[in-house]
């Protein structure tokens, strides 16, 4: 007899395999990749100058001579009873501990980011939207055209000569914790915030501008407008949540992307985060803290998109209708 799975049960059970499989290929392919990378921990721990005996031995008591698949056994296994490894390189304490004081900084300024650039680009997207062609559009694009146009360190040494050298509005590049007063966290958290809004929010702008356009010729906003229904509301009420679901999905990637990912901007700022916990493992061959901070990084990734994924159908019920019945 066939057993029949139920939808609810299908629906919960199907994206947590993928998880599943997502990260465990993420994490084989680390693992692969780091097996290829030059350099020896056994040098970055004791130094230069030792004998090779001694490097031979450390080696051979970090397991570092085993084969591959056995290390990665051995990793995986702990892992799965929540163990991350400890750091080869001094200080050697748990990864974990490494993660939990660098992530706070990463996800705080991935969200601050965000949250800018979500600020500046609907209003800019829903005003060139619905000027089109008009001399406010042209000027937002080329703007938002420039901003994609430079890169990050850029902008950020931009702001830096400008805001923090000539106007000495903000402090200079360190970092305080909210723990330690949070309006001088704030202060300091956004110049590197602003940093990645910018670029955020000129890709959010042209990606939900260009829904906008295409949703403003639809029937019910035509129908809208002859109602005499004033253009801000007919943009916030009728053609925003439509127009979404882009934008929405671009915001997902962008949250697993940034906290990894903002390498140059916290080494413009010396900020304590991820992507400089990465970098910096990667360069001494520390490479419990690579996997770790990896994984850890995916875990992110993946689940972002997931929570993106189950959100459509707040902007769409249809979508939610569609569901139901697969």
């Amino acid at each position: 007899m066939r057993c029949e799975v139920p939808p609810v049960a299908r629906r919960t059970l199907v994206p947590l395999l993928e998880l599943l499989a997502v990260l465990f290929l993420v994490s084989i392919g680390v693992s692969l990749l780091l097996s290829l990378v030059p350099g020896d921990p056994a040098v970055a721990i004791l130094g230069e100058g030792r004998t090779p005996e001694e490097y031979e031995a450390l080696r051979e008591r970090l397991g570092l001579n085993d084969p591959f698949l056995s290390r990665y056994g051995d990793w995986l296994g702990g892992v799965l009873t929540g163990d991350l490894g400890t750091s080869l390189v001094p200080p050697q304490t748990g990864v974990l501990d490494r993660i939990v004081s660098a992530m706070p900084v990463s996800l705080e300024l991935a969200l601050l980011g965000l949250t800018m650039a979500l600020l500046i680009a609907v209003p800019l997207a829903m005003w060139s939207a619905y000027y089109q062609g008009g001399r406010t559009d042209r000027a937002i694009s080329a703007v938002t055209f420039a901003l994609l146009s430079m890169p990050s360190f850029l902008i950020g040494l931009l702001l830096i000569a400008v805001l923090v050298n000539s106007l000495d509005l903000f402090p200079r590049n360190e970092w305080v914790r909210p723990g330690d007063g949070l309006w001088s966290n704030l202060t300091h958290a956004f110049l590197p915030a602003l940093t990645i809004a910018l670029m955020e929010a000129a890709m959010f702008t042209r990606i939900l501008r260009a829904d906008l356009v295409t949703t403003l010729h639809e029937d019910f906003i035509l129908a809208a407008r002859a109602r005499g229904m004033s253009p801000l509301r007919i943009m916030v009420s009728d053609a925003l949540r439509p127009s979404s679901f882009s934008l929405v999905t671009v915001l997902g990637l962008s949250i697993g992307r940034l906290v990894g990912s903002t390498v140059i901007v916290e080494y413009l700022f010396a900020l304590p985060g991820m992507g400089k916990l990465v970098i910096d493992a990667a360069n001494q061959g520390n490479y419990p803290v690579v996997q770790g901070a990896v994984l850890v990084i995916a875990v992110i990734y993946v689940g972002s998109n997931a929570l993106i994924d189950r959100s459509y159908g707040l902007l769409d019920p249809r979508t939610r209708r569609a569901r139901a019945h697969t």
